[in-house]
């Protein structure tokens, strides 16, 4: 019997854990619902994803996992961050018979690689090897492109401290209303751990409990 697992990662503990689950797990519950499968364990952490070798729940998982077997996230940035480890690990677990499914990005799960593969090995040496080729640089520019996108969007928030011209201080228990881009920046930092608090502080010159009020607005309308 092939079994499913679902495996949530978030990078670091926030000092007031704000950061949570929650988006992760509407996602995989809907693609369970949505497929009709039943997940037999969840796995779930806070730890960078630049590595494999300090992720106990990862490690654990593994071990736990056999062929046949399926690991679901919601996107490919929660299996990991960096793109050579992470393909060489995407291969290490696609030859042991082990499917993994990315939700948001359907273009790297394993039941889509297999089928490119599948038509590489019936072409000539030279064709077999060029969509190999294509194959491997598939999966390698979608972990770059997690990666750098997460990078933009931190030096965004960081640059945007400086231009912002709004001035600190409001009346006691009376908050503004949310910008576009404040909500933005804030949603970004429910998704990305390495996102501090304090920059979107300094950036929206906005006191630590006045963020946390806006951060409640946001995560109750998402």
């Amino acid at each position: 019997m092939n079994n499913y697992f679902k495996y949530k990662r978030i990078s670091t503990k926030e000092e007031r854990g704000l950061q949570k689950y929650n988006r992760q797990e509407a996602a995989l519950n809907k693609y369970a619902a949505e497929n009709g499968i039943e997940f037999v364990a969840e796995f779930q952490e806070d730890v960078s994803g630049k590595s494999f070798d300090n992720r106990k729940e990862w490690n654990r998982l593994e071990k736990l996992v056999q062929p046949g077997d399926t690991i679901v996230f919601k996107d490919i940035s929660r299996f990991t961050r960096e793109a050579n480890n992470g393909y060489n690990k995407y291969m290490e677990l696609l030859e042991r018979g082990i499917e993994l499914v990315f939700i948001d990005n359907p273009t790297v799960s394993t039941a889509y690689i297999k089928q490119l593969l599948n038509v590489a090995e019936q072409q000539n040496i030279v064709a077999r090897t060029s969509l190999e080729s294509t194959v491997k640089l598939l999966i390698i520019v979608e972990l770059d492109r997690v990666e750098q996108e997460r990078l933009i969007l931190i030096n965004r928030i960081k640059c945007g401290i400086s231009a912002s011209e709004k001035q600190q201080g409001r009346k006691p228990g009376q908050l503004d209303k949310m910008t576009a881009e404040l909500e933005a920046d804030i949603k970004a930092f429910l998704g990305d751990r390495s996102i501090k608090q304090v920059d979107l502080m300094e950036k929206h010159k906005i006191s630590r409990n006045t963020l946390k009020k806006y951060i409640e607005l946001v995560k109750e309308n998402s």
